[in-house]
């Protein structure tokens, strides 16, 4: 990505906005995304999906303490992500309870909490850096940066090699393609152009989109409570969407109310 960028002559980031992109992708990923590989080991897929929803929480409440309460959320946006909350729990809830609540649970929680601080505390930092680079060059250089501060560990602690076949190699291709080039690409465009609390609501999303793809893949059940789950977590994407619309018009009102919605 970053020499496509050059051989396009995009803007690149210099000084002081390169090491602090740089520094602020070790955190958003290497905080973020590291610490849900650790906790994975020991906590299942569905109570990691159910834990993680509660970063859109950690997005309105970082927005407002890195703001030092200027920006203060809008009920309604509050309500919107509590129902979204409510949604992937009615998705996710029955299939973590039969896998059970095991004593290494916790610590998977406490762990994963910390994830979403750190991608959040960095994808705020970012945005109000206010860079002069294309946001997906910003994007690209957070990749590189988090791929060399986290190559020396991997060498020194990994020491099982992976199978010599094309599995591995295809999930790791998909993962760099779709994960990092198209989708942490289009997470760092949004935090730029978008507020952080409506860019919030894509973690409601990433279960519907697992749900799809097991069906359409492995043709797994899609019954009546996956239904009533979707239509809460679009339910609450609405009522946070409205209350954007809702917070603009009041600013627009009245300059001196500031609402981060």
């Amino acid at each position: 990505m970053l020499l496509v960028a050059r051989c396009i002559k995009a803007k690149m980031p210099r000084g002081r906005e390169l090491w602090l992109t740089s520094a602020y992708g070790v955190i958003t990923l290497g905080l973020g995304t590291g610490l849900l590989c650790v906790a994975e080991q020991w906590v299942p897929t569905g109570l990691s999906a159910l834990f993680i929803a509660t970063q859109p929480f950690w997005m309105v409440l970082g927005e407002w303490a890195l703001s030092r309460g200027r920006l203060r959320p809008h009920g309604a946006t509050l309500r919107g992500l509590f129902v979204g909350i409510l949604g992937v729990a009615v998705l996710v809830a029955p299939q973590a309870m039969r896998e059970g609540w095991k004593g290494e649970t916790f610590l998977g929680f406490v762990l994963l909490q910390l994830a979403c601080a750190g991608w959040v505390y960095g994808a705020l930092k970012q945005k109000n850096l206010n860079p002069h680079a294309h946001p997906i060059v910003a994007g690209a250089v957070q990749q590189f940066a988090t791929g060399i501060f986290f190559f020396l560990p991997a060498f020194v602690f990994e020491h099982t090699p992976h199978p010599a076949n094309w599995r591995p190699i295809a999930g790791m291709v998909y993962l760099i393609t779709f994960g990092a080039m198209l989708g942490y690409s289009a997470f760092v465009y949004a935090m730029d152009r978008l507020p952080a609390a409506v860019v919030s609501i894509y973690t409601f999303v990433n279960p519907v989109v697992a749900v799809f793809l097991g069906w359409l893949f492995f043709r797994e059940r899609f019954g009546l409570r996956e239904l009533i789950a979707m239509l809460l977590i679009f339910a609450g994407i609405a009522v946070v969407k409205f209350s954007r619309s809702a917070g603009a018009l009041t600013n627009e009102a009245d300059p001196s109310v500031a609402i981060a919605d």
